[in-house]
């Protein structure tokens, strides 16, 4: 019967993480959503201010708090490992759907592009960045990521298992391209306002930061890292020098996405 709850309970998690992943989209872009980021303001921009730091802040640091090692090895005493990370992405995707409930509307216009081809090529570079988002998760096992495939193993009765050593696809050229889509997602729109300038802002900045401390942890696991951050960049590719493979299933499982 444990078994069975377990299974359920992951399916749940990973449902409502896709279902806050496709709000986000559609938050960021203003599209087909009740609410969005630019939504008409409705208070004083100060509070307004102080409510986005504080929703963005708590996000940051569930976040990036609870995928490091020691906490991992605390919280496993009380949630069973087969469901610790169908718990993590549940968590993560509550305070994310905090954010976009009580999301305040700053207002302001940084620009507005007109031009029909301009603002389709922003348009498709933001589209662009959730697509590479998606595909990176794939690349470094995306069921293994948002805990799927550890409760299927646990249903199944197999033990747990770390893939081996490799660098798929975008991994090759840089170290983090899940977070290049991000930026993307975050930076592309032709209808660029206040307010999405600063959410893009908050979480760029987070993203760099905790960047620091998830490549720590994969440098202490894998002594692999360090030559492959040194051969590889973080954002934008260049020519390899020949690299050594890291694991970007491993990596995950080591650390999670910050």
């Amino acid at each position: 019967m444990r078994k069975v709850l377990y299974l359920i309970y992951g399916v749940v998690c990973y449902a409502v993480f896709f279902a806050t992943f496709c709000y986000a989209a559609g938050f960021l872009g203003n599209l087909l959503v009740p609410k969005s980021i630019d939504s008409p303001r409705t208070g004083p921009i100060e509070y307004a201010v102080l409510i986005n730091l504080g929703l963005l802040t708590l996000f940051s640091i569930q976040h990036s708090v609870m995928a490091r090692p020691a906490f991992k090895r605390w919280w496993t005493q009380y949630v069973p490992e087969p469901i610790e990370r169908s718990t993590y992405v549940l968590l993560s995707s509550v305070c994310l759907a905090l954010v976009f409930w009580l999301w305040q509307p700053i207002g302001g216009l940084v620009w507005n592009v007109t031009n029909p081809i301009a603002r389709g090529v922003l348009y498709a570079i933001f589209a662009a960045g959730w697509i590479i988002i998606l595909y990176t998760s794939f690349l470094i096992d995306h069921f293994d990521l948002f805990g799927l495939r550890q409760v299927w193993l646990y249903f199944r009765g197999r033990p747990y298992t770390h893939s081996g050593f490799k660098t798929p696809g975008a991994y090759r050229f840089v170290r983090h391209p899940l977070y290049v889509g991000w930026f993307l997602a975050f930076w592309a729109t032709p209808v660029l306002t206040v307010a999405h300038v600063f959410f893009a802002l908050v979480t760029t900045a987070y993203i760099l930061i905790a960047i620091q401390f998830e490549e720590r942890d994969l440098a202490n696991v894998f002594p692999q890292y360090e030559a492959y951050r040194r051969d590889v960049p973080m954002f934008i590719p260049r020519p390899s020098r020949g690299t050594t493979p890291v694991t970007p299933t491993q990596r995950i499982n080591a650390t999670e996405p910050a």
